[in-house]
């Protein structure tokens, strides 16, 4: 335990000297900032993990199917199962996308599905990210150091290798390619809080790192620009920039990142994006509620992995349920992300409840509730530099990634709160990150 607390350090130094950084806007400001490492690993064995990636397939199959649908026929809609004013007000659905069909009928090619382990060593499903997943370079660099570090530690144990993420997703691209162009990751620049991540994830996937300004479209076609001024064909664009940025064309019109006419290639059927527009009405935490309906609709199982348990303020008897209980509940707001919008009713005054209890009742499809789970806590090194060991609250991000197969990476970033009050783990609200090792049979 003694080597692996001084490795710590010495990882977090060389992840500085790397420049594996995040950055934030704070009252205006970008601030970029270390997302702190912490050595002892979370270890996940072989027959757990083999539930977990049923499990996580099983999910991200059933929302591929699901977007596929709300953009086509709408038979769950038709079908009583999701109610039609719940998917068409979401903040993420975009009738651009309506009947746009991606190559290989795929919409989320990268999926990040964040759980808990509850005290019970149950897994619970917090919540479904299919815009712009992030967080995998993380666990990658982190472990490619450790490796340099304490290089007997992956030879003696039976630690699966994590370093095929850039071959996953190179080999998605390549799936879904149109045309055998080239496979672009578009970044918007590196004042993005992930630059790092999408000049990293470019380097490992052997893709071409393109900047605003570099991709252009002619004639429905998409080209990159290089230095010289050639042009060469675009076949698959992973973007890591948000739908309503992404063609002044089409969506918010003075955009400076975005790629002209880019919708209309893509509805063309002349570029891949990665991942699809629209994407976002299955991201939206209200829909999240109706996940394990989806996964008995569309594929005839029961859900192996759940939800939290969740109460939707659109049905009265949730409703009622959630203004009589708030104050032990969580509400979220359905369109944050990066634990913004999340709410413990415990934390607030009788005042700030009541202010609580009138958004809910003014905007009821604005919110979720939430049952607190306890989840586990990890073992951390406390931050004080005494090497002592601390519990904290840390979930995961796994990753799966949709192409000929659908695949779960043998890895995942598992996040954990500084905070020992906290059960908001987030990088943007000061959390750190730690290795997730799954164990070989």
């Amino acid at each position: 335990m003694d080597e692996l607390y001084e490795s710590s350090g010495t990882v977090n130094s060389w992840l500085e000297r790397l420049g594996v950084r995040f950055g934030i806007y704070k009252n205006g400001q970008f601030k970029e900032q270390l997302f702190p490492y912490d050595s002892i690993p979370r270890v996940i064995s072989a027959t757990e993990y083999k539930e977990l990636e049923k499990g996580l397939i099983q999910r991200t199959d059933a929302l591929n199917q699901f977007i596929y649908d709300v953009y086509h026929d709408k038979k769950i809609i038709k079908d009583g199962v999701i109610p039609p004013e719940f998917v068409y007000s979401s903040k993420g659905y975009m009738p651009e996308a309506e009947g746009v069909t991606p190559p290989m009928n795929i919409y989320s090619h990268i999926s990040g599905i964040d759980l808990v382990q509850a005290k019970d060593g149950s897994w619970v499903i917090l919540e479904d990210n299919l815009r712009i997943p992030s967080g995998a370079s993380y666990p990658m660099i982190a472990r490619q150091v450790m490796r340099k570090v304490h290089p007997s530690i992956f030879h003696d144990t039976r630690i699966l290798d994590n370093r095929d993420y850039g071959q996953l997703l190179s080999s998605m691209m390549d799936y879904v390619n149109v045309g055998g162009g080239l496979n672009v990751i578009f970044t918007p620049g590196r004042y993005n809080s992930a630059f790092f991540e999408h000049s990293y994830l470019a380097e490992k996937s052997g893709a071409v790192l393109a900047y605003p300004g570099e991709i252009i479209v002619e004639n429905d076609y998409v080209y990159y620009v290089g230095l010289a001024g050639e042009k060469q064909k675009v076949g698959c664009i992973y973007r890591r920039v948000s739908d309503e940025y992404m063609d002044p064309n089409a969506f918010v019109a003075d955009s400076l990142i975005g790629i002209p006419n880019l919708l209309q290639a893509y509805k063309k059927g002349n570029v891949a994006v990665i991942n699809a527009f629209g994407n976002g009405v299955a991201d939206d935490k209200g829909i999240y509620y109706f996940v394990p309906k989806m996964i008995k609709y569309y594929l005839n199982e029961e859900p192996i992995l759940h939800n939290a348990p969740t109460y939707l303020p659109y049905y009265k008897e949730d409703y009622d349920y959630i203004l009589g209980n708030i104050e032990k509940l969580v509400i979220k707001d359905v369109s944050e992300a990066g634990g913004y919008g999340v709410v413990f009713g415990r934390d607030l005054d009788e005042k700030k409840l009541n202010e609580l209890k009138e958004l809910i009742i003014k905007e009821p499809r604005r919110f979720i509730a939430q049952e607190v789970i306890d989840f586990k806590d990890l073992e951390i090194f406390d931050d004080d530099g005494s090497g002592n060991r601390v519990m904290r609250k840390a979930d995961l991000r796994a990753f799966v990634v949709s192409g000929k197969e659908t695949k779960v990476w043998p890895s995942g970033l598992t996040r954990f709160s500084r905070n020992p009050n906290s059960f908001v783990v987030n990088s943007s609200q000061g959390g750190g990150f730690k290795d997730t090792w799954i164990l070989g049979e």
